[in-house]
């Protein structure tokens, strides 16, 4: 049996293979021992080696560290924009905040104007109201009628007066639990009994559906003019007595009309009057029937 022995030329190559990368780290490694050497024998000559090599490569090294410097320009730019997006977030967030801040300030000066505007009618002392807030209105071609957050939990009744910031605004037609309707004075139904002028004419303030309603019933040659104060009169027991109105102000059609000192439009607060009951107005007691 014959062994055939392996051509050289493999021989060489397996060896250079195995060689190769041992040569390099010790080429390396010799030229580093040498260039160490000198050194320390020729340090002024090994300086200028050294600054000769530095300007040779430099040029190098700045073309190879050219798109270094820009990928880390690129990310400090990417970063700076994502700060100024969280920034700009944050700005936003905080920018919403103080308008819901600034409109609740706004809502909150409103309320405390209405408020105080109904502190400006004067009732009678017997009276006590109930302040309630305006949550609905029903002003329509044919109805003229306001909803608020007052019902019978809160004492509220049928037929008690309401008042606006400046004056009588109507009265209250259904109650609820936590809810009343308004019927105001301005609505085709509605009838206040009223004095007229320095003299208490009576007269019956008529709502039209307009927001001036009209003066009827006035005594024969009865002396109005416009400006004339108009307040309830009290006839009938519905309004308390003294209750501001509004002033006469003269149509083009010679109907005596009232502006009324209540804004419906501009109200936010109400007041209902609280009726007291007569003293002078008492159920008899039944005499029980005798025995025979």
């Amino acid at each position: 049996m014959q062994i055939r022995s392996r051509p050289r030329s493999l021989i060489r190559i397996a060896t250079l293979q195995a060689w190769g990368p041992r040569a390099t780290s010790l080429f390396f490694a010799v030229a580093a021992l040498i260039l160490f050497t000198m050194s320390f024998a020729s340090p002024n000559n090994m300086r200028s080696l050294r600054t000769t090599a530095a300007d040779i490569f430099a040029p190098v090294l700045a073309v190879v560290n050219y798109p270094i410097e820009q990928a880390a320009s690129y990310v400090r730019a990417v970063t700076g924009i994502a700060e100024l997006q969280r920034e700009n977030t944050r700005l936003m967030q905080e920018n919403a905040r103080l308008r819901e801040w600034y409109h609740a300030a706004l809502q909150l000066k409103s309320d405390n104007e209405s408020l105080q505007k109904l502190l400006k009618v004067q009732i009678e002392p017997q009276h006590t109201f109930i302040t309630a807030r305006i949550i609905a209105d029903s002003d329509t071609a044919f109805v003229r009628s306001v909803l608020v957050m007052a019902g019978s939990d809160q004492g509220v009744d049928a037929a008690q007066a309401v008042l606006g910031g400046e004056g009588l605004l109507g009265r209250i037609v259904e109650t609820g639990k936590r809810s009343s309707h308004v019927l105001l004075v301005t609505d085709m139904n509605a009838r206040v009994p009223v004095f007229v002028g320095a003299g208490n004419m009576r007269a019956m303030l008529a709502g039209n559906n307009t927001d001036r309603p009209e003066l009827i019933h006035l005594p024969p040659q009865a002396q109005v003019k416009a400006g004339d104060r108009v307040v309830t009169s009290g006839h009938g027991g519905l309004y308390p007595h003294g209750l501001p109105v509004g002033e006469v102000a003269a149509a083009s059609d010679g109907a005596l009309n009232v502006r009324l000192y209540a804004d419906i439009d501009r109200t936010t607060y109400v007041r209902i009057v609280k009726r007291t009951d007569d003293p002078n107005l008492r159920i008899a007691p039944v005499a029980a029937p005798e025995a025979d």
